[in-house]
């Protein structure tokens, strides 16, 4: 009887080894596919957040101009000065007489383009034509001196009386002209004096003048 086990076993044995191999290869394949690179992935965008910083620089707040204050201080200084010797025209205006006395109004002008100020009393001296003083300096009037503001043409005037010569039989002479010195001046104006003979010396000599005020005179 022969013997058949033998190409049994063989033919289980390479069936075995089939199986074997098929498993080998399985893994094989399958160690491959994990090791192929995955997708890469999209990058994720974002919306900006409208409240977030752009980068771009913010413009300053609007810085409101200057005012224009050298204008008002050049007015200023145009309008608040004191009127200088050289910015007004003196005149001695017509005697009014009365009561054995001789009234004149010493008139000062403003011959500027600015405005400007006098306050209190003129000075006033007599002088001959060689400029020499004659008779004493006049007196100061009690009075309440105030500010006398002058536009450009405008005047101040302030009185100057004496006692009529003929009444006081004082010692007299006749001047060339009035110097007349504005208010914190030093230089005078000299205004030529056409009204005759003026008290120089005695008793009854004194000659008078009153603060500014505004205006030509009476």
């Amino acid at each position: 009887m022969a013997n058949t086990s033998r190409p049994v076993r063989r033919t289980a044995l390479l069936a075995s080894a089939a199986a074997l191999l098929g498993l080998v290869g399985a893994c094989g394949s399958e160690s491959s596919t994990s090791t192929a690179p995955r997708p890469t992935q999209a990058p994720r965008t974002t919306t900006p957040d409208p409240g977030a910083a752009t980068g771009a620089a913010t413009p300053p707040a609007a810085t409101a101009a200057p005012s224009d204050t050298a204008g008002s201080a050049s007015a200023s200084a145009r309008t608040d000065g004191r009127c200088r010797t050289g910015e007004l025209r003196a005149e001695v205006g017509r005697v009014d007489p009365g009561a054995g006395q001789r009234n004149f109004p010493i008139v000062l002008t403003n011959t500027s383009d600015r405005t400007c100020t006098v306050h209190g009393y003129p000075g006033a001296a007599f002088v001959d034509a060689s400029g020499g003083q004659l008779g004493p300096d006049p007196v100061r009037a009690p009075s309440s001196p105030g500010t006398v503001t002058l536009a450009p043409g405008k005047s101040a005037w302030a009185g100057l009386s004496f006692s009529s010569p003929q009444i006081s039989g004082a010692r007299t002479a006749t001047p060339a002209a009035l110097l007349v010195t504005p208010p914190d001046e030093h230089a005078p104006i000299r205004v030529a004096w056409t009204a005759g003979e003026v008290p120089v010396g005695g008793d009854e000599s004194s000659v008078k003048v009153t603060a500014l005020e505004p205006g030509t005179g009476p």
